[in-house]
């Protein structure tokens, strides 16, 4: 119960990561705001997370006896992310954990001079300007009581470049930028920024992910030959599981790594070693 009396905050619950770590984080004993658009994006190419899936995952919480508030927001519009956190504070009066998970793999597969405009500032939007317009709303309330944990989920695209995949190694490697900046910004009042770095994630039914199938397809490779294919490019020769990755999360949500801020933490099984 190392999250016993803490409210985490996640956004991208309908399914993949956002299921993984609330679950966990539920049966660490924390209560949840669990967040989703909850609908398709224009300009993405495969199904995001819906409505229904956002309320299973409030459910598999609930299950753990978590008090679990859902809330359908878009993390490129202000004026809903600030709705959000106040409907948030309003029922639990404070925010001890924030997990910017919600994210976005496609439009990608082009080089950079192909990727229009469109296509780049949507990328930039949801995956660094939504991580920055949470941590904008929630970082007062984490200051006034002077302590927090912000996790912003970012990828080995965040340390490393990956070929057609331009739009979104640059968000990913702001994402890092932006953690190691806010952390400085937040350490004198204990409100502590990290950066969580997962490698290959095995699309796992249990959580209804389906990054990696996407991110396949993206590279033209077989949907069916696409797990083998990523494998071999994996030093410990197996794909990362989602519940690593919340593992790492709890870790870093907990008092356990009180110390540890500014950080990049990769689950990634080696690969950015090399």
């Amino acid at each position: 119960m190392r999250l016993k009396n803490k409210l985490a905050l996640v956004t991208g619950a309908a399914r993949g990561l956002g299921r993984s770590c609330a679950v966990r984080f539920a049966e660490e004993g924390a209560d949840l705001v669990l967040v989703d658009l909850g609908t398709d994006l224009p300009g993405v190419p495969y199904p995001l997370g819906t409505a229904g899936q956002l309320e299973h995952t409030a459910d598999l919480c609930r299950r753990q006896g978590a008090s679990v508030l859902t809330a359908l927001c878009d993390v490129r519009d202000p004026a809903g992310v600030g709705a959000l956190v106040r409907d948030a504070l309003g029922r639990y009066g404070r925010v001890d954990v924030l997990v910017n998970n919600a994210g976005i793999a496609a439009p990608s597969g082009k080089a950079v001079h192909a990727i229009t405009e469109e296509e780049w500032s949507l990328m930039l939007d949801v995956d660094l300007f939504g991580a920055w317009r949470m941590i904008r709303e929630v970082v007062p309330a984490m200051l006034r009581e002077r302590q927090g944990s912000i996790i912003n989920i970012a990828s080995t695209a965040g340390l490393v470049g990956y070929r057609h995949f331009a739009g979104y190694v640059a968000a990913k490697h702001g994402l890092v930028g932006l953690t190691k900046a806010a952390a400085l910004d937040y350490a004198p009042m204990k409100v502590r920024v990290n950066a969580l770095c997962p490698g290959s994630v095995r699309d796992d039914p249990r959580v209804e992910s389906r990054m990696l199938s996407e991110i396949a397809r993206s590279l033209d490779v077989a949907v069916e030959d696409h797990e083998h294919t990523f494998v071999q490019a994996q030093p410990m020769n197996a794909l990362i599981e989602p519940d690593d990755v919340s593992a790492a999360a709890v870790w870093l949500a907990s008092d356990d790594s009180r110390q540890v801020t500014g950080t990049v933490v990769t689950v990634d099984g080696g690969f950015t070693a090399r």
